[in-house]
């Protein structure tokens, strides 16, 4: 099978540029830049290398770099922001600081034809994030690209199939990213396009069955998307070994607990244990506001849950978890910067009681998952279900958590998921927010002074960058309308319509 090296120096969208590749058909392996070596990256044959981005500046000691060896192994290279700065400080290049001019966000460039932009037009949209840009090419390089504020866009040496951009092709913001890797995979690397996802199935299933013969395994089920994904797939690998384990922390959606409850044990026929755990939590988290300290909590706690059913349940070797990609790029990969941590990556206690933790979709993003739960067999209502973060509504309540506002925004939450669905508007993620504002209305001639809901709707298809959605005002209207008319303590509605970046798609 022909593969890719996504070598990684710390970008947040590392993975993201392998989820292109294999979109285009082509196996990309991401290895970290300091734990391959050239001749491992020599001896294993890969048609082609992609430098990632990241966020140190090249020209200071303790920033990621490489031996400068790897541009003359004959492998077609393609750097990406970071990437493509150091490919021309490794060649003999210069790096300044962009200083007052750097770029962030969408922008412009204009292109000269070559290899890499082939069907790609003169002039188009790009992302760009970036504090520093290459000031003088190596020799038997050109610029192929420039922006008004960027003198060198993008960079080539036809002859040695070396090229570098400084712009993101990894994300949608870019219009023409995914014909510029096209470009690279098989205009320059060569390659046909003999990857499928059924091999990440068959892969994954003769990995754990290896793995875990004879262990015992317990399945942390939340029963969203993609811990309800991870079950299938280790059901698969390891049969009646596997256990799941649903915690209900009074923090899920409205009906959540007995959705899950009833089409695990009904459809899939998996051993399930609920552990109804609501009191349990809202005690830890009673008087806590800060965003991370609560998912600090929630992650100890859900660990501390998992470990008193195995012990109930007898010895359990192994703990399976639904962490997926953008779950451990925004809690801080490699030498990534974190953004915030996930209950089930940064937010884990540093002991537990498991011989380790099993997560099959790490490198997985949301649709990925999604394919893999149809192949595996899931009905179609269960895998396209909204997201739902393991901390549940923990991470929509702003400010300290009481069960009256856990119920206040379970019903505000049901209410214009239901508009939306009715209407048949379906964005990639949408929900209610429960604010720490309070604001003076009037209801029935009275003066209140009630809660402030925020609504979010985003649309994406990899859940690291995201555009607000367009929801008719017609609908967020009626939304408004019923919440306010049903929810007594709420008497205030906003519409959040900020994109990511620069804000995440939950609020915390």
């Amino acid at each position: 099978m022909e593969k890719i090296l996504v070598l990684d120096f710390g970008g947040q969208y590392d993975l993201l540029i392998a989820r292109r590749v294999r979109e285009l058909g082509v196996f990309a392996e991401i290895k970290p830049y300091n734990k391959i070596s050239l001749e491992q990256i020599k001896s294993e044959g890969y048609k082609g290398i992609i430098f990632t981005g990241g966020p140190n500046s090249v020209y200071e000691e303790s920033s990621p770099r490489f031996s400068a060896e790897i541009l003359n192994i004959g492998v077609p290279l393609l750097g990406i922001c970071y990437g493509h700065q150091l490919i021309a400080y490794l060649a003999g290049g210069e790096i300044r600081s962009a200083g007052s001019i750097s770029e962030y966000g969408k922008t412009e460039v204009e292109i000269k034809k070559c290899t890499l932009f082939e069907n790609i037009p003169e002039k188009s949209v790009c992302w760009m994030s970036h504090t520093d840009f290459v000031s003088r090419l190596p020799d038997g390089f050109e610029t192929t690209a420039v922006t008004s504020s960027c003198p060198c866009a993008a960079m080539a040496c036809e002859k040695r199939r070396i090229y570098g951009v400084q712009f993101h092709p990894e994300v949608t913001h870019t219009e023409y990213g995914k014909t510029l890797l096209s470009n690279f995979l098989f205009g320059v690397c060569g390659c046909s396009g003999d990857w499928k996802m059924d091999d990440f199935i068959e892969k994954t299933v003769a990995e754990y069955k290896e793995k875990l013969k004879g262990k015992r395994v317990l399945c942390a089920l939340s029963g969203g998307v993609d811990s309800s994904v991870a079950a299938v797939l280790m059901h698969r690998a390891v049969g009646d070994n596997l256990v799941c384990v649903f915690v209900d922390h009074g923090l899920l959606r409205k009906n959540e607990g007995d959705d899950v409850e009833r089409i695990f044990r009904g459809k899939f026929n998996i051993k399930l244990v609920r552990v109804n755990a609501e009191e349990r939590f809202l005690s830890k988290l009673s008087g806590v506001t800060e965003p991370e300290k609560k998912r600090k909590i929630i992650g100890e706690e859900f660990i501390r849950v998992f470990e008193e059913e195995s012990r109930s349940l007898g010895k359990v070797d192994y703990l399976v978890q639904g962490t997926i990609y953008p779950d451990v790029v925004e809690s801080g990969k490699g030498d990534a910067s974190t953004i915030k941590s996930h209950h089930n990556v940064g937010g884990l206690p540093s002991v537990i009681d498991f011989e380790g933790i099993v997560e099959p979709l790490r490198e997985l993003f949301k649709d990925e998952v999604r394919s893999v739960g149809l192949k595996l067999g899931l009905p179609e209502y269960l895998v396209m279900r909204q997201p739902f973060p393991g901390p549940g509504l923990a991470v929509r309540i702003i400010g300290d958590i009481t069960k009256e506002k856990a119920d206040t925004l379970r019903e505000a939450d049901a209410i214009f998921r239901e508009e939306l669905e009715k209407a048949d508007v379906r964005p990639s993620q949408y929900f209610a927010v429960l604010t720490d504002t309070r604001s003076v209305g009037v209801m029935g001639d009275a003066r209140t002074y009630g809660h402030t809901v925020a609504l979010r709707a985003v649309t994406t298809d990899d859940f690291m960058t995201a555009d607000w959605t367009r929801i008719p005002f017609e609908i967020l209207e009626t939304a408004s309308r019923r919440i306010t008319n049903e929810v007594k303590t709420v008497n205030r509605i906003v519409y959040d319509i900020t994109s990511k970046p620069p804000a995440t798609v939950e609020w915390e």
